[in-house]
């Protein structure tokens, strides 16, 4: 369950680029480690993140975790959808569950960033 078409973090984020901007979010491994997820708190849109910043916090009924920026730029758009309903990230992590859009400051740093195999090997699946 990780989409070849993504690139990961070992923070264990997802991102999704096309034309400059990166949707993020958090991955299947990390939902469901979390458990049931029961608080999001996201940035504004117009907030400046950077590649391996704290961007925001996910709280589940097992434990509260950071979220990290897995590229830099700027937020130009948040989920509020899954704001309102945090357990949206549980049920559809790769598609409604998105946490924010990104538009990036530099392109280059997708190459730090996990293939689907990498992000695979990484977490032992």
């Amino acid at each position: 369950m990780y989409p070849e078409e993504l690139r990961y973090t070992e923070t264990h984020e997802w991102v999704r680029v096309g034309d400059n901007v990166a949707v993020v979010g958090l991955t299947d491994h990390a939902q469901s480690e979390l458990g049931d997820i029961v608080y999001l708190e996201l940035p504004a849109a117009g907030t400046e993140v950077t590649a391996g910043g704290e961007f925001g916090v996910v709280e589940s009924v097992k434990a509260a975790s950071d979220l990290y920026a897995p590229l830099s730029g700027e937020v130009v758009g948040v989920n509020d959808a899954a704001t309102g309903d945090p357990a949206l990230v549980n049920r559809d992590c790769y598609g409604e569950g998105w946490l924010v859009k990104v538009e990036l400051k530099d392109p280059s740093e997708l190459e730090n960033l996990k293939t689907a195999a990498e992000y695979k090997e990484f977490i032992g699946a």
